[in-house]
């Protein structure tokens, strides 16, 4: 059998990937390898940990310092925007202030310029999945001679090649998105008794199956996890019980976002038994957290100095070379002597977002998404490019998105072209190796443990060059990325 139609009938197995032609169906193109990155590239991802984990500890405190005057009071009212009065109230609790995300995925594109970091996720999709096809490719590995080498040199991320690479230069290892989790989940657990829910609600559930894989391997190695719907959680005056076998809830997995509260049940309850320390729950409910324009505050030139003496001059350095300019879409008008910070439009300062939608195709290079807090803020729904819509249409988006600021406010975000990557993915039907050129978005896996965010995996997702949006399609590829040796 072919390598990668091993790691196709695993993925299979897995009920990951689907193998009929149906509508809907899960499926991408298999590489015959994994998407090779260089020792630099892999030492880039690794410190890269720290400087997020920094970077949501320092948005947590200036939330808070926002609330306590000593930093500018719109920068809470910002990030409160459209939320229920309930929420905001309940994400502030003294028990909660220091609670931060312990699952950080950060959305990377390679470009000719180097890598720009577009999102940043504490509620990802993608555990399972990369898992699994670490694993699968681990396993794969060895079935044919290896030859993959970087391709025009050391500096490259990715590598030409017909077969796969030895499990071991898998970034993680086969084990270690496996491993990162459960050492994650158990450091939330702490010394509290009893099992883990990962709690999937119905928006969510195309990622049920993945959440069932990994809860399935996770009892392997003697944790009590276990994938379950809303209404399987029971609630006692002890605390949180599974309803199949009564077991106490430890801990519970927040696999949903926040703005589909009311229609996950009995999430009040699990809120209330958080709030009384009857279970704990990670990611915390606090929306502030989960939120695009805190790119745009970094990028605030009132708030330079906060950023910098929080984070340091490493982390800050670091995240403004990634970090892509960003603005918040605010409708409200400025006063006459003021400019919008750092956007212009054909070389001129601008204070009116309306001018954009008279740019030209060249300098209408941005991207408007939801920040957050909305159904459309997941996904690469709701998502505009500003260069890939006629005209009339941008500023339509523009009216759109200034129009839905006080329910769900946008962000403006200058869009970074990935450079272009010559790979291959396995024809099924030819049962042959067929080349493919496309661009790249790089998808790093950090579990918080202690102080520390360990890097566990790297998912990349290649589409056509004609792609804007880069995510998992049925003619994209997918796969883990590993590292080649120096000296291949």
């Amino acid at each position: 059998m072919h390598p990668c139609a091993a790691v196709r009938q695993a993925l299979i197995r897995a009920g990951l990937f689907s193998d009929t032609g149906e509508a809907g169906a899960t499926r991408w193109r298999i590489s015959p390898t994994p998407f090779l990155l260089t020792p630099d590239h892999l030492r880039f991802f690794r410190s890269l940990g720290t400087h997020l984990l920094a970077f949501y500890r320092a948005l947590n405190r200036l939330y808070f310092d926002s609330l306590h005057g000593t930093q500018p009071a719109w920068v809470a009212a910002y990030l409160d925007q459209g939320k229920p009065e309930s929420l905001v109230t309940y994400s502030r609790l003294d028990r909660f202030r220091d609670a931060l995300p312990a699952v950080i995925r950060p959305d990377i594109i390679p470009t000719e310029s180097g890598m720009v970091m577009t999102e940043l996720d504490s509620v990802p999709g993608g555990i399972g999945l990369t898992a699994c096809m670490a694993e699968a490719y681990g396993k794969a590995a060895g079935r044919e001679p290896r030859d993959a080498r970087p391709e025009n040199g050391p500096e490259s991320p990715v590598a030409r090649g017909s077969c796969l690479v030895p499990a071991a230069s898998i970034v993680g290892g086969s084990d270690g998105m496996l491993d990162g989790f459960a050492a994650m989940l158990r450091a939330q657990m702490g010394a509290r008794s009893g099992g883990v829910a990962i709690v999937v609600s119905e928006e969510a559930q195309d990622y049920r199956p993945e959440m069932e894989w990994m809860a399935a391997r996770l009892r392997e190695r003697d944790l009590a996890a276990f994938c379950v719907d809303p209404h399987e959680v029971d609630f006692t005056e002890e605390g949180l019980r599974l309803m199949r076998d009564h077991r106490p809830i430890a801990l519970l997995y927040r696999f949903f976002e926040l703005f589909d509260l009311p229609n996950v049940p009995k999430s009040e309850l699990v809120m209330y038994a958080a709030k009384q320390d009857r279970v704990a729950v990670t990611p915390p409910f606090k929306p502030q957290m989960e939120e695009k324009l805190a790119f745009a505050l970094f990028h605030h030139p009132a708030l330079t100095t906060f950023w910098q003496k929080e984070l340091g001059e490493e982390t800050y350095t670091t995240l403004l070379g990634l970090m892509p300019k960003t603005w918040i879409l605010d409708p409200r008008p400025l006063p006459p002597a003021a400019v919008i910070p750092g956007l212009q439009l054909g070389g001129r300062a601008i204070a009116d977002w309306r001018d954009l939608g008279h740019a030209t195709q060249k300098g209408r290079r941005y991207v408007i998404k939801p920040s957050g807090f909305s159904p459309l803020a997941w996904g690469s729904r709701g998502v505009s490019v500003g260069h890939d819509l006629p005209q009339s249409e941008w500023a339509a988006v523009i009216d759109q998105a200034l129009a839905s600021f006080p329910t769900t406010p946008h962000i403006l975000q200058e869009f970074h072209k990935g450079r272009q990557f010559d790979l291959s993915y396995y024809h099924e039907a030819a049962q042959a190796i067929v080349p493919m050129a496309g661009r790249a978005r790089l998808s790093p896996y950090y579990f918080v443990t202690g102080d520390r965010a360990e890097l566990a995996g790297i998912l990349a997702t290649v589409c056509t060059p004609e792609k804007k949006l880069i995510h998992g399609m049925k003619d994209a590829i997918m796969a883990p990325c590993a590292v080649v040796s120096e000296r291949q």
